[in-house]
């Protein structure tokens, strides 16, 4: 596929996931901190994670009702951006702009970003549970995205990455980091697009194996653009200290290659494929 063609199929895509995300919140008690949540959700971003969702769900059923995955997806960016908020704080990555704008905790104050990021990854579950889904698809995503989203997964990876685990020292414990960190929240909107299409247990396996791949070559991508930062001996560890630059922009390449062969007998999965070059092509 086209970079166009996926510019403005994503276009498309994410305005459906803002109108979601719109709704979610219309009107909130005080004003000012609707105003607050909003401001982190309608910053700008990339849309990368529900995208993932509305692909997968797409290439298991090119022919479904959108609506029905759109609050899986909009789920998704809303435990993602509470996130970001939360790592932005000063006792975590103590970072003052995001998305060329000041983080929440210096737009706002740090006691506002904190509220902040607990009423997104709440409401989350809220637009989750609303999905006009049977009931027993919906139970499931629930669990998936909780555990994605918690001590298995991406909590889970940001307390070993503030060092509440081993030292990072090797290949093998970093990519257990971001498997936690990164990559659970990626593999569970993918998944989550398979549960919403009703795909079978081959369609998911799929899916997961597609997941995890992505999920890892994200963060190897994130390396080798941030390579000045990722080679400081003084930095966060990273997989270009531990394998050089060439090593990691080839291995990101070669999960996305994985990735596209572990869905290409899928019924549509071009843009899963096109999702997947864009990883690891990307330029910010």
């Amino acid at each position: 596929m086209a970079g166009n063609a996926l510019a403005a199929w994503s276009a498309a895509a994410c305005a459906e996931v803002e109108g979601v995300l719109d709704a979610a919140f219309p009107s909130v008690w005080p004003a000012a901190f609707g105003e607050a949540m909003r401001y982190p959700v309608f910053g700008g971003g990339k849309r990368v994670r529900p995208l993932l969702t509305l692909a997968a769900f797409e290439a298991v059923s090119p022919s479904g009702a959108r609506s029905c995955v759109l609050p899986f997806a909009a789920a998704v960016e809303l435990v993602h951006t509470y996130s970001l908020v939360h790592d932005d704080l000063p006792a975590m990555d103590d970072d003052d702009v995001r998305r060329g704008r000041p983080t929440v905790h210096r737009a706002f104050d740090e006691a506002t970003a904190i509220l902040v990021g607990d009423a997104l990854l709440t409401e989350a579950f809220a637009v989750l549970a609303a999905a006009p889904l049977p009931a027993e698809v919906v139970v499931q995503a629930v669990a998936l995205l909780a555990r994605a989203s918690g001590h298995a997964g991406m909590v889970g990876g940001q307390a070993a990455d503030v060092g509440l685990g081993a030292s990072v020292r090797d290949v093998e414990t970093l990519m257990r980091l971001h498997a936690g960190k990164t990559g659970a929240l990626i593999h569970a909107a993918v998944r989550l697009g398979g549960l919403a299409a009703g795909a079978d247990a081959s369609a998911l396996a799929a899916l997961d194996a597609y997941g995890h791949a992505i999920g890892l070559a994200f963060q190897l991508a994130d390396d080798v653009l941030d390579a000045d930062e990722a080679e400081d001996p003084d930095g966060p560890p990273s997989y270009v200290r531990l394998l050089g630059l060439q090593a990691t922009a080839s291995k990101a390449r070669a999960l996305a290659d994985e990735a596209i062969a572990a869905v290409a007998a899928l019924p549509a999965p071009e843009h899963l494929i096109a999702l997947a070059r864009f990883t690891v092509e990307r330029d910010v």
